[in-house]
C-alpha cells in the first residue's frame, strides 16, 4: 500500500463519524432529491444543518453564561 493511500484511508476514517452524525440527527438517511445532482445537494444541505446546529448550541451557550452572570451581578448589588 502506497503512502499516499495510507493517507487518504486515515482521512476518511476521521470523517465516518461525522458522516454518520449527519444522517442520523440530520435525517437524511434517505435521499428524496432527484439524480445526482439531488445526491450533492442534499450532502450539502445535511451538512448546512449541521453546521447551523453548532452555531445553535454556542449562541445558546453564550446566552446562558450571560444571563447566569446577570444573575449574579444584579444578587450581589441587592445585597
Amino acid at each position: 500500500m502506497t503512502p499516499s493511500i495510507k493517507k487518504k484511508l486515515k482521512r476518511r476514517n476521521a470523517i465516518e463519524p461525522i458522516i454518520g452524525y449527519i444522517k442520523q440527527d440530520g435525517h437524511s438517511g434517505l435521499n428524496r432529491l432527484k439524480g445526482k445532482l439531488g445526491d450533492k445537494l442534499n450532502a450539502v444541505l445535511a451538512r448546512v444543518g449541521q453546521n447551523c446546529r453548532k452555531i445553535l448550541a454556542q449562541q445558546l451557550r453564550l446566552f446562558y453564561a450571560w444571563i447566569l452572570y446577570q444573575l449574579l451581578t444584579a444578587r450581589s448589588a441587592v445585597q
